[in-house]
């Protein structure tokens, strides 16, 4: 039986659980379309930036991109919104010229159903052909899939009506904005001109009778995978199914009560301030980043910090954990981390310091040199005769050589710290690469 944070999804079964089981469910289908909204709108039409085509960011995120969590400072980012109508369409990458790019396609619930990666010299690009999910005949609880007539070319079907592509384009420094701006002017997206109405998102702290509504819409627009109907069946005393029951006015007063208290409870499992491994110092990805299954508590809490990730294995982050089990430190401490060496990875690695926002997200902080990563491509980035590498953290500068090797804290918010390995390594993936925690430092100049 699947289970969420030790709890038995069987509990699901009364008002209480079903709200709250209900909540954590439909947080990815809201923040995607959140997403979608800041990027097309509500009405979007053929020509439409970012609709049935590709958006390019043409500089590295800042701290005043506070729409995307936990935006990566060293690449650029192509984004897509495509809906496939019925009609199908084409996602047309280049060749990347030996850069690393991540091309991955997700469905509205946040898991990666096709990805395309170049790790260097020799790839020749990729044509994805996409149609919508398989069609299926029948009537009530019986139906089948379609025949389907045989096809000459490979065809990937998109699990719903819409498909958010999102590209990730190595940036070696400003010197290669250049390059990675010819790249993604290569990109392309054709399909059939439409006009939806998408259907559209509430706010995390929207009352429960909206969030439920708007979710109840998102899953009518996206339909669930089959598995997933035994997942309806045990939140059915909230009525939220593929069938549209959900209604706001339904409820008496106990029920509300109720459901007041699963939806409290969902708001704070969703929002992951502790790990059990902080004896580890880190937490590494799950094998089911980007393809979720039923874990879905790993799937919100997920989407919320890190939306757009793709499997481990294209890009593995890992997330550091303080002493005392907090996945934030306070940003007036002094820090340092000691990596063996480099990351393993095919693409690059990097180390991202980002300001830890009460609801979970994860924005890049201001800093008085406007550094957010160190990484492969960081000039200057220095090595000990050993071999690894000091990575020095907080607000004040530690001076000298050790300038180069320092992340800047935020002024006052609490920060994370995400290491990632892009087309990372065996020994990342199977833990013998291990980077030891993040040390608190004593004294003003953490580096003297």
């Amino acid at each position: 039986m699947a289970s969420l944070s030790g709890v038995a999804w069987a509990q699901a079964e009364d008002l209480h659980g079903a709200a709250r089981e209900a909540w954590l469910y439909g947080l990815p289908l809201i923040e995607t379309a959140r997403l979608r909204l800041a990027a097309i709108g509500p009405r979007p039409k053929p020509g439409t930036p970012g609709f049935n085509s590709f958006v390019h960011q043409r500089d590295p995120a800042g701290p005043e991109d506070r729409v995307f969590s936990g935006a990566e400072a060293d690449v650029l980012y192509s984004s897509a919104w495509i809906h496939l109508g019925g009609d199908g369409g084409k996602v047309i990458i280049p060749p990347s010229g030996g850069r690393y790019v991540c091309v991955a396609l997700f469905d509205m619930y946040g898991d990666a159903f096709e990805v395309f990666e170049s790790r260097g010299a020799g790839d020749e690009g990729r044509v994805i052909n996409l149609v919508g999910p398989p069609k299926r005949m029948g009537f009530g609880d019986y139906t089948a899939p379609m025949p389907e007539l045989r096809v000459w070319r490979e065809v990937i079907h998109a699990p719903g009506p819409w498909v958010w592509a999102l590209a990730r384009i190595q940036l070696e420094g400003p010197q290669d904005l250049e390059g990675a701006h010819q790249f993604q002017d290569a990109l392309e997206v054709r399909t059939k001109p439409s006009e939806p109405a998408p259907a559209l998102p509430a706010p995390l702290d929207a009352t429960w009778g909206d969030y439920f509504f708007a979710v109840q819409k998102l899953i009518e627009e996206n339909p669930p995978p089959r598995e997933e109907m035994e997942f309806f069946r045990r939140i059915a005393a909230l009525q939220l199914s593929p069938a549209g029951d959900f209604e706001r006015a339904r409820f008496a007063d106990p029920d509300e009560a109720a459901v007041a208290t699963g939806v409290n409870e969902a708001q704070v499992l969703a929002v992951e301030t502790r790990s059990a491994e902080s004896g580890v110092g880190w937490v590494w990805p799950k094998p089911a980043l980007g393809a979720y299954g039923e874990d879905f508590l790993y799937r919100a809490r997920t989407m919320l910090t890190l939306p757009g990730a793709p499997p481990r294995t294209v890009i593995a982050p890992l997330r550091a954990v303080a002493a005392d089990g907090s996945l934030s430190f306070p940003s007036g401490g002094h820090y340092r981390l000691t990596l063996p060496g480099p990351p393993p990875a095919d693409g690059f690695w990097s180390l991202t310091l980002y300001e830890a926002a009460p609801d979970g997200r994860l924005w890049l902080a201001r800093n008085p040199i406007g550094r957010h990563a160190l990484g492969a491509w960081s000039p200057g980035l220095r090595r000990r005769t050993d071999g690894a590498i000091d990575i020095w953290i907080g607000r004040v500068d530690p001076g000298g050589a050790h300038t180069p090797n320092w992340l800047p804290a935020p002024a006052s918010a609490p920060f994370a710290l995400v290491l990632r390995a892009y087309a990372p390594g065996d020994a990342l993936l199977e833990r013998r690469y291990r980077p030891p925690p993040v040390e608190a430092l004593s004294g003003a100049r953490p580096g003297r």
